[in-house]
């Protein structure tokens, strides 16, 4: 943050809804006061031979009333923009406890650069990695499971090269590191999960917002694919219930939005630099279906009609539809 400014109270002249929008859809442009922030907010408000009764993995934490439940940081880079929405949120140790194995699921499903907003920034996730040894973890784990081939995937995102600087385990996909699941879903039930998932203590769910052919947008919920080997194909033909069945099985400590640059069209692949916006924003927080829903309307004008999964993991009890609703911190960078 530019100078020693401290984050101030601001009436914003607008619903709660339309201020979120307008700041998240403005992004880096909307670079205010250095430092800058405003309170959006209700006054009152080892894997083992696994039967279905044991699969669901909830890493969830206890609620605070007093922190907000999302934060939006804007107009910063990557590490800075982690290190003021972890701050929002009550700071790392609130999420990871000493001795933690901590997993950072990353998108990494594709052989494209970091300018083409393909794959989660590796910055940002080098700086969740610094984070998490701060606060004392055991290890600390990058990894997924990519849809192109993983060494190019894992090395042209930048991501393995940024993690390892910071001192975290790598680990790329390979046959022997899946165990079969009971995953107890609808659609998803006997299916291979990629080991490193199954043996966490906390887990990082680290997206990019992007477009999705399938479903308008890539968000949060649709990163937890990578974590699934097989035939992952098969579960487009019925998207919306296993990304609810993915939802319900994997329940994060923590989501960080990558919202750093976004791919508005022709995702998810992407590829052509003129689909993408610079917008210097992240999202965090601990209701994974408010950010999807709040990203989703702000970059795609998409409600959660349009979005049948959003919808149904709301009324799974997963998370809340109604973001606007919930303790929101949106802060300004310098």
């Amino acid at each position: 943050m530019a100078g020693n400014s401290e984050p101030s109270e601001v009436t914003h002249p607008m619903t709660r809804r339309d201020a979120m929008l307008q700041l998240l859809r403005l992004g880096g442009a909307a670079a205010g006061v250095a430092g800058a922030g405003v309170w959006l907010s209700e006054h009152s408000a080892r894997p083992l031979p696994v039967v279905a009764e044991q699969a669901r993995r909830d890493h969830r934490i206890a609620a605070n009333p007093g922190l907000p439940q999302i934060t939006v940081v804007q107009s910063g880079e990557p590490r800075a923009l982690v290190q003021q929405a972890l701050e929002n949120l009550g700071g790392i140790r609130r999420f990871v406890s000493r001795q933690d194995i901590v997993v950072l699921k990353p998108n990494i499903a594709w052989d494209r650069t970091p300018e083409q907003a393909a794959n989660t920034n590796p910055e940002l996730v080098a700086e969740v990695v610094r984070q998490c040894w701060q606060a004392g973890a055991k290890r600390v784990i990058v990894t997924d499971v990519s849809c192109n081939e993983p060494r190019r995937c894992f090395q042209r995102s930048g991501i393995q090269a940024a993690a390892r600087a910071e001192g975290a385990e790598v680990i790329l996909p390979a046959p022997e590191l899946f165990a079969e699941v009971d995953m107890g879903g609808v659609v998803l039930k006997n299916w291979p999960v990629f080991k490193p998932f199954l043996e966490a203590d906390k887990i990082f769910n680290l997206p990019i917002a992007k477009h999705h052919v399938l479903t308008g947008a890539t968000l949060g919920m649709k990163n937890w694919y990578g974590i699934l080997g097989g035939e992952r194909n098969r579960l487009h033909q019925q998207i919306h219930q296993s990304l609810v069945d993915l939802a319900n099985f994997m329940l994060p400590t923590l989501t960080f939005l990558d919202c750093y640059r976004v791919l508005l069209r022709n995702g998810p692949t992407g590829g052509d630099l003129e689909d993408v916006a610079l917008k210097k924003t992240i999202v965090a927080g601990t209701d994974p279906v408010a950010i999807d829903a709040y990203a989703a309307k702000a970059y795609w004008n998409l409600d959660p009609e349009h979005l049948p999964y959003l919808q149904m993991a709301a009324a799974r009890g997963l998370g809340t539809l109604d973001f606007a609703s919930l303790a929101v911190k949106v802060t300004q960078l310098g």
